[in-house]
């Protein structure tokens, strides 16, 4: 359609059709690619029950190597991600903590190598089996980190769970009957960097006006601001979840109730009185079998439990093959240190006296290789953001921007005077 525009009575041309440029829809991952949170736990767990049953330093450092290669391999660029260099760094203290106990309280293993010797505080005789000070051997310095190595190589496997599993969708899965303290949690990890971040957005105000930032004074300055605006968001957080109908509960008679609360009270007994013997030296026999009865009792509880939640999941996580196979890996590792220790304790659990090197025993080497399993079978991890849809690949090129439409419509011109 034309339009006299002005006086002299020129028609302006039709505006031409303008082609907005087109591109193929960026292909996000599926979100039932992604491994399910629990696979990654179960394999960690599986770990460290192998390094609970051993003491050999070559043994828990490829524990350690195992974890480490399959965080490098397979952990996104998420934030909980970035949680392994902490739990190292623990692990380290650990074995800093354990080797000063044994220099300035002793060790109880004796020796005949002599490191040095240090001077020694007498105690009551109420106190007697430990000493302050004395002589430092070289055997005790070796148990003393043989030790530490072990609780370290544990700290290291869970923190290869946390860098590896998303803690939002682990919660996710959690049954309807752990469903309020699972809102709990995720309340408390949504509210944790917003307190970090008020901290630093005031500490940045105070230094802007010239106001210390360190200090008690300023600590408390700063803290109270800090609690006032959590507060606010955990009335304004209450106000929009009961709006939302949380906290919502069916009818369920009291006897399944009863029933629900004696399973899952005899069930985590069951699992801590398993894991306890599983992780003893001497309680490898009836570990197993407490431990699978405990699960199976916990487990029934907790589908009871889950009656009175009245909630359904958008789209739950599936454990697929792929989480089968890394669940099976952790707990293959697990399984053949247990029974290595049946056969040869000695290659497990090299004795410090006397002072000798330790050797690297075959099976239960070629036993902790399993662990890189979830290395190659695992989905590939996604660098440059989460795992939802819209995000590319590590080292995949950045789709062509779109450029801006004009304006198909001419700018009107004013009539001449």
């Amino acid at each position: 359609m034309s339009r006299t525009v002005g006086t002299g009575g020129a028609q302006a041309a039709p505006p031409s059709p303008v082609r907005t440029p087109t591109r193929s829809p960026v292909r996000s991952p599926l979100r039932g690619s992604a491994l399910h949170a629990g696979a990654w736990w179960v394999w960690a767990l599986g770990l460290a029950t192998a390094a609970s049953r051993t003491t050999n330093v070559l043994l828990l450092a490829m524990l350690i190597g195992v974890a480490g290669y399959v965080v490098a391999a397979r952990r996104t660029d998420a934030p909980w991600a970035r949680s392994y260099g902490a739990f190292l760094k623990l692990g380290l203290a650990v074995i800093g903590i354990r080797l000063a106990f044994a220099v300035v309280l002793g060790s109880p293993i004796p020796g005949t190598h002599t490191v040095l010797t240090l001077p020694e505080v007498p105690l009551p005789h109420w106190a007697q089996g430990v000493r302050l000070g004395g002589r430092v051997t070289a055997e005790g310095l070796l148990f003393a980190f043989c030790d530490g190595l072990k609780l370290a190589t544990l700290l290291v496997c869970v923190g290869a769970a946390n860098a590896l599993a998303n803690p939002a969708r682990l919660l996710k899965s959690l049954p309807g009957a752990l469903y309020e303290a699972g809102v709990a949690v995720v309340v408390a990890m949504t509210f944790a960097p917003h307190l970090v971040a008020d901290v630093q957005r005031l500490r940045a105000a105070r230094r802007l006006r010239g106001r210390p930032d360190r200090g008690l004074k300023a600590l408390l300055q700063v803290g109270l601001p800090v609690l006032e605006g959590a507060l606010e968001r955990s009335v304004a957080l209450a106000a929009a979840m009961d709006a939302r109908g949380y906290g919502r509960a069916a009818q369920v008679p009291r006897a399944v109730r009863h029933t629900t609360s004696a399973l899952t009270l005899g069930g985590l007994l069951g699992v801590c009185a398993g894991t306890y013997g599983l992780l003893a030296d001497a309680g490898g026999g009836y570990g197993m079998p407490l431990l699978g009865a405990g699960l199976a009792a916990a487990l029934a509880g907790l589908r009871l439990g889950g009656r009175r939640s009245v909630r359904t999941r958008y789209r739950p996580d599936r454990w697929g093959a792929r989480a089968w196979l890394v669940s099976a890996s952790g707990a293959a590792v697990a399984a053949l240190m247990i029974w290595a220790g049946t056969y040869a304790p000695g290659a497990l659990h090299p004795p410090a006296v006397p002072l000798t090197a330790p050797e690297l025993p075959v099976w239960p080497a070629a036993a902790i290789l399993v662990g890189l399993l979830p290395a190659f079978v695992a989905p590939a991890a996604f660098r440059g953001g989460s795992t939802a849809g819209g995000h590319r690949r590590h080292g995949e090129q950045p789709p062509p921007p779109i450029p801006a439409v004009p304006n198909p419509r001419p700018p009107r011109r004013r009539p001449p005077k």
